[in-house]
């Protein structure tokens, strides 16, 4: 049994179940956002599944996978966990386990804006590891935010085959496209609906909730250079050093498009923290 459940169709371009400038804020960090889909999302799923859920030895939930920083996914997926925990241990049943799909190569590209031969011209050469003996046996729950053409799960699908793993699994989004005559970049008009420059992102970035993601990551140090350089005026060093880490995490420093900003980032921080001194070599230093 391997089946998928959406908790949203969308069915028009200009008209959907759920709130789209909530889903652009989730897509670039908004914790609070990330909890309401999250918890949306398992609630359904339990409304629709009890009875299976219920029967399942042991349950595994992977979110979408990631390298080293997570998927705006991956915090969806923390406040799924919470609710489905709950509601199997007071009825008697293991909690969930979590595991991890590694993703050992990462893009610039914006995937949301491209149609469905080039999201699978781009993916087709990822490299992907998951912990086979960790995994035997269990009935796993493969959790992302949006199903658009089903490109990632056709890629899960085919290394659980691949590993020769015959598992019991359901593919869980917040909401999944049904009319195909819908052009595959509605990912990025929900993307974009309100977050669609660095002043819109600078209101998530100050907010309590805010937590990094690869999008934000990504888009941040992706800004023209001026703009980019204002932004980080705005924000702690507790901030900077958190960008700074996650852009080492995914070697977006190595990346021609993040280049430039990055390095800046980095002799930002080599004059306040002692810890980045060693982080850029002399000659990869800006003036």
């Amino acid at each position: 049994m391997k089946d998928v459940f959406a908790l949203h169709r969308i069915v028009d371009a200009s008209e959907f179940s759920f709130d789209p400038a909530a889903y652009s804020r989730f897509k670039f960090g908004d914790g609070i956002a990330a909890d309401a889909f999250g918890t949306a999302l398992a609630n359904g799923f339990i409304t629709t599944h009890d009875t299976a859920l219920l029967q399942s030895e042991q349950l595994v939930i992977l979110p979408s996978p990631y390298t080293a920083i997570p998927t705006a996914s991956y915090f969806l997926t923390l406040a799924f966990t919470k609710v489905l925990n709950r509601f199997l241990c007071m009825n008697g049943r293991s909690p969930a386990e979590t595991s991890k799909i590694h993703r050992f190569k990462t893009y610039s590209i914006d995937y949301g804006a491209l149609d469905m031969q080039s999201r699978k011209a781009l993916i087709i050469n990822d490299k992907y590891h998951l912990d086979k003996e960790f995994l035997q046996d269990k009935t796993l729950i493969f959790t992302d935010d949006i199903r658009i053409t089903g490109s990632h799960e056709l890629i899960i699908r085919n290394l659980l085959e691949g590993y020769a793993l015959d598992n019991d699994a359901w593919f869980l989004y917040y909401a999944q496209l049904h009319n195909m005559d819908i052009h595959p970049n509605i990912e990025n008009k929900l993307n974009y609906y309100t977050v669609n420059s660095l002043p819109s992102l600078a209101e998530i970035l100050k907010g309590p909730s805010f937590r990094f993601n690869t999008r934000v990551v990504k888009y941040i140090l992706h800004a023209p250079a001026q703009e980019f350089e204002h932004l980080l005026s705005l924000q702690s060093t507790a901030f900077l050093l958190e960008l700074g880490d996650c852009c080492l995490g995914n070697n977006y420093h190595q990346m021609k498009e993040y280049r430039e900003n990055a390095i800046y980032l980095f002799n930002h921080l080599q004059k306040t923290v002692p810890s980045w001194q060693l982080v850029l070599k002399p000659e990869l230093q800006l003036i």
